[in-house]
C-alpha cells in the first residue's frame, strides 16, 4: 500500500538498477508495512529546475494508508534522504518529499479497496 514515487532530472541510466528495491526495503522498515505491499518508482531524465539550476535534483511522493503524521514524517525523510543521498549523489537541500496519508477507501488493490480487505 506505501508507494513513493521519486523524479529526478538525473538520467536514467545515472540511476542504479536496484534502487526501487533498496527504497522498498527502506519503506517497509521505516513504516512498520509489510514489504510485499511497497512500491517504489524512480524516474530520471526529468526536465527540472530547482531554484533555477539544473544541479542534480529531485522531488517526490510517499503515499501510505497510516503510519504518516508529524514525528513519523521526520523518521521517514531521515531514512529515505540518508538512502537517496548516498545513491544519486543529490544533495538533501535540493529534493522534496511530499507525504500523502491516505484513506483505506481511497486506495485500490485486487479489484477493491484495502477498506473492504481490512475494514474499519
Amino acid at each position: 500500500m506505501p508507494h513513493f514515487r521519486l523524479e529526478t532530472n538525473l538520467a536514467q541510466n545515472k540511476i542504479p538498477g536496484d534502487l526501487p528495491q533498496k527504497l522498498c526495503n527502506v519503506l517497509a522498515k521505516s513504516l512498520g508495512k509489510p514489504i510485499n505491499y511497497c512500491v517504489a518508482t524512480v524516474i530520471g531524465g526529468v526536465n527540472m529546475s530547482w531554484g533555477g539550476s539544473t544541479e542534480p535534483a529531485a522531488q517526490a511522493t510517499l503515499m501510505s494508508i497510516g503510519s504518516l503524521g508529524v514525528e513519523e514524517n521526520k523518521k521517514h525523510s531521515k531514512a529515505l534522504y540518508d538512502l537517496i543521498s548516498k545513491e544519486l549523489n543529490i544533495p538533501p537541500d535540493r529534493m522534496y518529499i511530499t507525504y500523502i496519508n491516505a484513506d483505506r477507501s481511497d486506495v485500490g488493490y485486487n479489484g477493491t479497496t484495502f477498506q473492504e480487505i481490512f475494514g474499519k
